[in-house]
This record gives structure tokens, sequence and C-alpha cells, in this order.
């Protein structure tokens, strides 16, 4: 049984408590905006992001095996989001999520925080590799673009 599915909106508070526990686990050391990561980036309101009808809801999907474990949000040919609960990183969520959305979404490309080496590392083993376009987002966060290589499709595990 493939343990992807289209999330609904009795997912929304579990797909915010991944989201914000990665942004405050992998992008709080870098940036530091106690405000922002500890007011700011809340449950509640990242789950109205996922409510029902919402064009976020209608664009994600989740790793649920009995737990939803990881959450993908794709636009277009982009991934958008991509986030697995740190306790369950390292085992495979991830790459099947990111499988899926190559495979079923024709994903080619996604942006990632330059600081975030774990992150592109894991991307890039994948055969999404920089291709030295960047962006600064929110006025103050640097991105950078990776691009899925053409004759990478056997790095996907």
């Amino acid at each position: 049984m493939n343990p992807i599915r289209p999330a609904s909106a009795a997912d929304a508070s579990r797909i915010a408590e991944i989201i914000i526990t990665n942004y405050r686990v992998n992008f709080y050391p870098f940036f530091r905006n106690d405000p922002f990561y500890f007011g700011e980036l809340n449950v509640v309101d990242m789950a109205a992001e996922y409510a029902e009808g919402t064009q976020a809801l209608q664009h994600t999907y989740v790793y649920d095996d009995g737990v939803v474990k990881g959450v993908l949000r794709v636009c277009g040919d982009e991934v958008e989001k991509l986030y697995v609960e740190p306790q369950f990183q390292s085992q495979g969520i991830g790459a099947a999520l990111l499988e899926f959305a190559v495979s079923q979404m024709q994903v080619t490309n996604l942006w990632a925080l330059e600081y975030n080496k774990r992150g592109i590392a894991f991307y890039s083993r994948h055969g999404f590799l920089p291709n030295g376009e960047t962006m600064i987002e929110d006025e103050w966060v640097p991105l950078i673009r990776l691009v899925r290589q053409p004759d990478s499709k056997e790095q996907i595990v």
C-alpha cells in the first residue's frame, strides 16, 4: 500500500506541526528571530492555510502509514514544501515524497534555503542540483534554485 495520499482538511493541524517543527529546528538557528519563530509562526495560523477548500490543501500530499509523518506541497513543476517530522527523518520518507513528486507530478525544480546544507545535500543525492539562480525571499531569506537533472531518474530511491 502506498502511504502517500492527498492531504485533507483533517490533516491541517498535523501538517502545521510538521512544518513549524522543521522551521524551528532547521531555520531558527540561522535567523534567531524569536518574535517570528515563537510568535507569528504558530500551529493555529499555519493550520488555517490548509483548511477545506484552500489552495494550499489542493496541492498538498502527506506520507501517512497510520501516522502523518511527512508533507509535500507542489505547485506546477515545483516542490514548494517537503518536510518530514524530525523523529522520522532518515527513514526514506522524504525520498518517497520526492519520488512521488517527480514521477506523479512531473516536478523538475525547487527552492532551498541557502544555509540548509543538509536539505541541499538530500536534494542533490536525488538529482536536484543548484543551477546558479538565487533570490531573496521576504527581504532577508536567501534561496537557491535546484533543478532536476534529466539523467538522474535512477538516483531517486
